[in-house]
């Protein structure tokens, strides 16, 4: 691995961070139009950027110690790459002028638990650009460019939850996040409750395929309604009547709206985790997005004296559960479940609170 210093010569014109995502509710809901409670994580990527005077943009992950180096008027290669090359397309489309830079990533973001590692990296490399640039963008402007990033240059078709997490939300707090209106507030954590995140260790293997096949069938539930999106559908028993599997798609997706909104009224921490316990019950059953492997997590951590509630955070198919615990006790409670489901052959580690 290269460090900033052997990287760059001298050192970076400048540098900026963002956060992962853990989502507490509302799984499957941002591009439905609904709402969400993220929260951001502790680790971060960073970005580092250095004009280059070649004519070239050029960009390094310490994460993946993998180079990428293209011109400037070009595309980049299939790769991390991709992330950052739209976000300069989105900042030139604004109007701007980007020279050519140089790029130096680094990131203590587990890949692959469903921690929004590609968001952060977004937003990172776009607060890094509105420094060297100095552009007059706020942080929403930031994640929708972020979002449309992933969309037109990753292909990854995705809501707008996880770039707005990485680029408004922090640790001691939810983000309160409509998604048709872009409106959002910071709420309290449950009284006397702290997030615990176990990484299950579980590739997302099908979670691209099976996100894209979701999404058309909430567009065809949303159509057979007679809906511009299931956000509009304010009663469960209204999708009763539709065939399956778009009945079941769409109840998850109504009834975890209401959850949402029923957590925000802040009943406690209790009731909160019965939401948590319901969410992860509605993706196994009715989104079909669970694996037995995080199943069982989620059956271990709710079982724990500790642990309010407990389910599947991120598109599922693998990668990370969440937990909401008793203050002061996450730590402990991620120190007894996860040697108890790696008996089982799993790796799983706990990120989140860090060690």
């Amino acid at each position: 691995m290269m460090t900033p210093e052997a990287y760059f010569g001298t050192g970076p014109v400048v540098m900026a961070s963002a956060p992962g995502r853990v989502n507490l509710l509302g799984e499957h809901t941002d591009y439905n139009d609904g709402y969400m409670l993220p929260c951001a994580t502790p680790q971060r990527t960073q970005v580092m950027l250095a004009l280059a005077d070649d004519g070239h943009h050029a960009f390094y992950s310490a994460s993946l110690d993998e180079h990428v180096r293209f011109e400037a008027d070009q595309a980049a290669p299939p790769g991390f790459g991709r992330y950052l090359e739209g976000c300069i397309r989105l900042v030139e489309e604004q109007g701007a002028d980007v020279p050519a830079v140089r790029a130096y990533v680094c990131s203590d973001l587990p890949l692959g638990a469903g921690l929004s590692s590609s968001a952060a990296l977004e937003i990172a490399t776009l607060r890094a650009l509105r420094l060297l640039l100095h552009l007059p963008l706020d942080d929403v402007a930031l994640a929708l460019m972020g979002q449309q990033a992933e969309i037109r240059y990753a292909q990854v078709n995705c809501g707008v939850m996880d770039q707005m997490a990485a680029s408004l939300a922090d640790e001691q707090h939810m983000l309160l996040l409509d998604a048709r209106t872009l409106q959002h507030a910071l709420l309290d954590l449950p009284n006397d409750s702290e997030v615990l995140v176990i990484d299950s260790g579980v590739a997302r293997t099908l979670a691209g395929s099976k996100y894209n096949e979701r999404r058309a069938e909430f567009e065809q539930a949303a159509r057979l309604l007679g809906v511009a999106s299931l956000r509009d559908v304010l009663e469960p028993s209204v999708v009763e009547g539709l065939p399956e599997p778009y009945r079941r798609r769409a109840r998850h997706v109504v009834s975890e709206n209401l959850r949402v909104l029923q957590a925000c009224a802040q009943h406690g921490p209790a009731l909160f985790g019965q939401l948590m316990a319901q969410s992860h019950a509605s993706l196994r059953d009715d989104y079909e997005v669970s694996i037995p492997a995080l199943d069982a997590l989620v059956a271990l951590l709710s079982a724990h004296s500790a642990v309010y509630g407990a389910r599947l955070t991120g598109a599922g198919f693998g990668g990370a559960c969440v937990a909401l615990c008793r203050k002061h006790c996450a730590a402990k409670a991620g120190q007894d479940v996860v040697p108890r489901f790696n008996a089982s052959g799993h790796k799983a580690r706990m990120v989140v609170p860090l060690a």
